[in-house]
């Protein structure tokens, strides 16, 4: 059966090779969901010993067609709410014990935090997502998505279906890794397996192959053959001394599978590669990664190819 030895057991981590997570950001919109991704922002700081930069970025969305007059009482309003969620915050001792700045911003959120990752060096971006429908993503767009398909840096999303139940430090006991062999898959596989390893978790590799309703059984084997092998490809050199992984290969909707393997294997966090897209990013329709991430009841990141 697939396994990761005990702690004692296992080869000392590689520290070359360890996901540096010392620098987290998160953003906050001062909603419900908001909070969670917070409160999986700080469990992640306890475990890396991390500083935490809240942020908040006040866009010019409410003000920006109003007269002069209305348009400037309007966004004093705006920033003193905004000022009052972050004093919240601070009050309610969330982030205390751990190193944290606060990032009070204005314009339009991408370009912002774009800015705020380069200047501090931002290792991991943790965003919370209400999970728009189809039509509303179109028209309004999801910052979630338009945040992971931009970012250099790893992007943890929270979405409105993960359970409130997160304890003082992040335990990671099944970490489940979809990857469709794109851009980026080798990056992606290395915060899986490096996460793995640091919280001795079990980690399922899985593949889907959405089109095999014209292949032969002998064709469907060997096509999982295959699959296997390219997975085990992206395993880190020396991972076979510590880790045992699963190796999965299953045929249907990508979406749907990738949620059946959550649920069947319990897992904690799911790691996918993210396609980048600069143009209408967060706008387009449903994607795998986006619909992945709403319907997920564990957080997921995302890392860019």
């Amino acid at each position: 059966m697939p396994q990761v030895m005990e702690p004692k057991e296992r080869a000392k981590i590689d520290q070359s090779k360890r996901v540096s997570l010392t620098k987290i950001l998160v953003t906050t919109d001062f909603s419900e969901v908001s909070d969670h991704a917070l409160d999986y922002a700080i469990a992640m700081a306890k475990r890396y010993d991390a500083r935490i930069y809240l942020t908040h970025v006040i866009t010019p969305d409410p003000f920006q067609f109003a007269e002069p007059q209305l348009a400037q009482a309007t966004y004093e309003k705006v920033r003193q709410a905004a000022e009052e969620g972050i004093t919240d915050i601070l009050i309610s001792g969330k982030l205390r014990g751990v190193p944290h700045e606060v990032l009070m911003e204005e314009g339009n959120v991408w370009p912002t935090l774009e800015k705020l990752i380069a200047e501090h060096e931002i290792d991991l971006v943790v965003a919370g997502t209400h999970g728009r429908g189809k039509v509303q993503k179109i028209l309004i767009g999801s910052v979630a998505e338009e945040i992971f398909r931009q970012s250099d840096s790893p992007v943890l999303t929270v979405g409105p279906l993960v359970k409130d139940t997160v304890k003082k430090e992040v335990e990671l006991k099944n970490i489940l890794f979809a990857t469709d062999f794109g851009p980026g898959a080798e990056r992606a596989a290395a915060y899986a397996f490096s996460l793995a390893q640091e919280h001795g978790a079990h980690l399922t590799l899985l593949h889907v192959i959405e089109s095999a309703a014209a292949y032969t059984e002998e064709s469907v084997a060997r096509q999982r053959e295959i699959s296997v092998v390219r997975m085990k490809q992206l395993m880190p050199a020396g991972t076979e001394n510590w880790c045992k992984p699963e190796f999965r290969v299953t045929f249907g909707v990508a979406v749907e599978e990738i949620l059946l393997a959550t649920k069947e294997s319990k897992t904690d966090l799911i790691v996918m590669g993210a396609k980048p897209r600069k143009s209408l990013a967060g706008h387009v329709p449903l994607t795998i990664a986006y619909n992945v991430v709403i319907r997920a009841s564990c957080p997921v990141l995302t890392v860019r190819g």
